[in-house]
C-alpha cells in the first residue's frame, strides 16, 4: 500500500474533529489499511470482523426496499458512532465520538474516491 495513500488518510483523520478511526476493508471484512488518532478510544467493537460482513448483508437487505442501493449506514451509540460507506467491493468504517460532526465524515464521501481506486485495483486483481 502507498504511503501516499495512508497519509492522505491521516490528513483526513485530522481534518475531522471527535473522529477516531477510519478503516477501508473488502466486503468480508479482511482489513486493507487502517488509520488511527493517537487518543483512540477503545473502537475495537466497529472493527471487528463480524462487524463488517454485517453491515454488507444490511445494505443488501435494505436496497430491497425499492429506494434504490444503499451507500451509508450511520450507527449511534452512547459514546460513538460509525459511519460505514458502500464503496464496493471495499467498505469504508469511520469510528467517531458521539458528538463528531457526521455531516463532515459524509462530505468526505466523494473527495476519498480517488484514492480508492488504487485500492479496488489490488482487491478486484487476481
Amino acid at each position: 500500500m502507498s504511503d501516499d495513500i495512508k497519509k492522505y488518510f491521516n490528513g483526513l483523520l485530522q481534518k475531522v474533529s471527535g473522529l477516531y478511526v477510519i478503516q477501508i476493508t473488502d466486503r468480508d471484512g479482511v482489513p486493507l489499511l487502517r488509520v488511527s488518532n493517537s487518543q483512540e478510544k477503545n473502537v475495537d467493537f466497529a472493527l471487528m470482523p463480524s462487524f463488517i460482513p454485517t453491515f454488507t448483508t444490511a445494505c443488501d437487505q435494505a436496497s430491497k426496499l425499492g429506494l434504490g442501493r444503499n451507500k451509508t449506514i450511520i450507527s449511534m451509540y452512547s459514546n460513538y458512532q460509525v459511519v460505514q460507506m458502500n464503496k464496493l467491493p471495499l467498505i469504508l468504517t469511520f469510528v467517531g465520538a458521539e458528538d463528531c460532526n457526521t455531516g463532515h465524515i459524509l462530505a468526505l464521501e466523494h473527495q476519498v474516491d480517488g484514492y480508492l481506486e488504487d485500492i479496488k485495483l489490488a482487491v478486484t486483481e487476481p
